[in-house]
């Protein structure tokens, strides 16, 4: 059968997808300091996926072009992302029936908030590539094309987390979790906290991510970007201090069930991977064996 081919963005590569195929399409989400469609980054896994699979790939793009997807990574608020990446995927015609849906970095705890909150898209299966699921208390090395943004990150979030501007300026502030101060964090998170349901039960946020089919994480043995590297696995740091981590079992948030996570392991729907290497350094012998074989195959 013949294959309808398109080009999805002028820096992407070519998706092919067969007329007669039913394999799943599948969303990505870049994580900072990437763009959707960089052809050395999140192009080049998607040409392994339609490559492999044959399937439709979408890449999320949060702006006009790949330098405000870039920016707006970094300052604009994660919220607003999801609001726009839900009205994005739900007039998208390949993805009506439903997708799989794989995060990169921060990328992944997005995803997992549009999950929660937009009613207008169904996931099967969540892949989170090194997703910091209960936030960062640590800043990453800064290097390469976003080094002055990731710096400008690390000396706000040095000392301003949770004031009301740096909420709204840059997102990384959003997702900043402070175990010294429980309290702050709750109080002063506009996005994690949320999605975490530390203030209140959103009953929604748990049904539909419960709706998933598996949700999946990848953790990095070797990360140096994300502290704890635990929050990859829904860990993170004992309340209190810095230097004691304690799993997802182990936290208030999977004892009392407050997101459905216990129950979704009791369903064999949370899967803990892990690979060596730095964060996201995985080769794609082991993607394939790991994720596309076990969940992205229908």
């Amino acid at each position: 059968m013949k294959s309808v081919c398109s080009i999805l963005l002028a820096l992407s590569s070519l998706y092919c997808i067969s007329a007669g195929d039913k394999v799943t399409p599948i969303v990505l989400w870049h994580g900072m300091g990437d763009s959707c469609c960089f052809p050395f980054s999140l192009g080049s896994i998607s040409d392994k996926l339609n490559e492999t699979l044959g399937a439709y790939v979408y890449s999320i793009e949060i702006g006009p072009n790949v330098v405000e997807d870039v920016e707006n990574g970094f300052f604009k608020h994660p919220d607003k992302q999801i609001e726009i990446a839900c009205n994005k995927l739900s007039v998208e015609p390949a993805l009506a029936g439903g997708f799989n849906a794989i995060g990169f970095s921060q990328g992944a705890q997005f995803l997992r908030g549009l999950i929660q909150r937009c009613t207008k898209v169904k996931v099967k299966n969540l892949i989170s590539l090194g997703g910091q699921h209960q936030g960062v208390y640590g800043l990453p090395r800064c290097d390469g094309i976003s080094s002055s943004l990731c710096d400008f990150m690390r000396k706000l979030l040095n000392h301003a987390a949770y004031t009301e501007v740096a909420q709204k300026i840059l997102a990384q502030a959003t997702y900043w979790h402070d175990p010294l101060d429980e309290e702050a964090y709750r109080n002063g998170s506009t996005f994690l906290a949320d999605i975490n349901n530390e203030r209140t039960i959103n009953k929604d946020y748990v049904t539909r991510l419960q709706s998933l089919e598996n949700f999946v994480m990848v953790k990095f043995e070797n990360d140096s970007m994300v502290q704890p590297v635990e929050s990859e696995w829904f860990g993170f740091y004992k309340p209190g201090q810095a230097k004691e981590v304690q799993s997802l079992e182990e936290s208030d948030l999977y004892i009392n069930d407050r997101l459905g996570l216990k129950q979704m392991k009791e369903e064999s729907k949370l899967h803990f991977l892990q690979v060596e290497g730095d964060h996201l350094r995985f080769s794609w012998s082991w993607f394939e064996d790991n994720i596309v074989d076990k969940f992205l195959k229908n």
